[in-house]
């Protein structure tokens, strides 16, 4: 039978699981084989799956339309935010941008001050309309009620100074819907987490820019909110705290939460995001998978380090080479070593590099050089400014 393949999500629900799982036996996977599958969406797995910038996908036979179907319903968007424009005095915020969340990932929205990204939190927080463009929310039209399954920590944040900080918390988790008894239970539960339960009975005030925003970020997420945007969420911590943090967020995300993160930190976006759009003077100029983007940007860029003369490599190499950068040699008692990396023509083959590399040096390693966010970011963003926006 011919083959396909789905990407299956690990924070799926157990019900999802089960759905997933009749489909395949239904089209007479082994049971075994289906069995080990569906084992990478379960606890024990969400751990390890936590770095992977991927959902992981397994074959099964070619499905008709309406099984199909049944598998989208199953893996679905949370968000999809279809042809978005916003329009201020004399500026347009967003210019016909269209994102799709998956449910259960950490997503990614980058982009330089003044791109546009508040302005779509802010629409998909039901905090401001679009003037064109829709957001469908868990597949429906997003409406009012849809809120309080959002968990909303902007990056302006703000507590009342003069309260308690156990009596503030507390007063916002009622606002979110949570009995006074409860609310207290988990309250405490994240205080003591987070290590800050010896400050319930003090004063706002008192409290440092770290401590205050773990507060802000325990009653952003107490009532286990389906969504949650975090805008620049890192901001103000010591290293030791925005670790903590940063698990704290693959935790919710493992647990079922779909999280949206905004950040100039490229470096947590690599340890973080599953996907990410980058939206520049207010369109998105790239969407996609982290991983997959970085191998695609990457392609035909390598490094490598060798023993020999790098002129000679150089010289060997002329026309196929785009760019390189050549490292100071690291010297060892086996003479000096040269790090370098190469940027080849498109129509240059990987295999061919390596055998004209041989040829001319000894090669010590050789690998792809995937470049950064950081450089992502910059590459296109710079491409994007250079191009006029009618043709963006």
């Amino acid at each position: 039978m011919p083959l396909g393949y789905v990407y299956v999500y690990p924070t799926h629900s157990r019900d999802a699981m089960s759905r997933i799982f009749y489909i395949f036996i239904r089209h007479g996977v082994d049971s075994t084989i289906a069995r080990f599958t569906m084992s990478g969406c379960g606890r024990p797995l969400r751990a390890e799956r936590a770095r992977c910038g991927s959902p992981f996908f397994v074959l099964f036979p070619s499905l008709s339309c309406t099984e199909k179907y049944e598998f989208n319903q199953i893996c679905m968007d949370i968000i999809k935010a279809e042809n978005i424009t916003k329009r201020f005095t004399n500026h347009v915020a967003l210019d016909n941008v269209s994102v799709n969340i998956p449910e259960g990932s950490i997503y990614g929205l980058l982009g330089p001050n003044g791109a546009g990204k508040t302005t779509l939190i802010r629409i998909i927080n039901h905090i401001t309309a679009p003037d064109q463009g829709q957001v469908l929310f868990d597949r429906h039209p997003l409406t009012a009620e849809d809120v309080v399954n959002i968990g909303y920590l902007p990056e302006e944040r703000g507590l009342y100074k003069k309260m308690k900080v156990g009596e503030q918390a507390l007063f916002f988790a009622k606002l979110k819907g949570l009995k006074t008894r409860e609310a207290t239970e988990q309250l405490r539960m994240w205080f003591e987490r987070f290590g800050i339960l010896d400050w319930w009975n003090r004063k706002v005030e008192e409290l440092s820019k770290g401590m205050a925003q773990k507060v802000q970020f325990i009653v952003t997420v107490l009532h286990r909110p389906k969504l949650l945007i975090f805008d620049e969420p890192f901001s103000g911590f010591d290293p030791i705290n925005a670790e903590l943090l940063k698990n704290e967020i693959l935790r919710l995300r493992d647990e079922g939460a779909t999280v949206i993160f905004s950040t100039h930190n490229m470096e947590s976006v690599e340890a973080l995001c599953d996907n990410f759009t980058l939206i520049n003077r207010s369109h998105n100029i790239l969407s996609g998978n982290v991983a997959e983007i970085r191998r695609e940007m990457g392609r035909n860029h390598y490094r490598l380090a060798f023993q020999g003369v790098p002129a000679t490599l150089l010289e060997r190499l002329g026309d196929r080479v785009v760019n390189h950068t050549m490292g100071k040699p690291e010297l060892t008692h086996n003479g000096p070593i040269f790090k370098a990396e190469f940027t080849l023509k498109e129509d240059v083959a990987m295999h061919d590099f390596i055998s004209l590399a041989n040829d001319t040096v000894d090669i010590v390693t050789f690998d792809r050089a995937l470049p950064s966010m950081n450089e992502i970011f910059i590459r296109t963003v710079e491409q994007s400014n250079a191009t006029p926006p009618a043709q963006q």
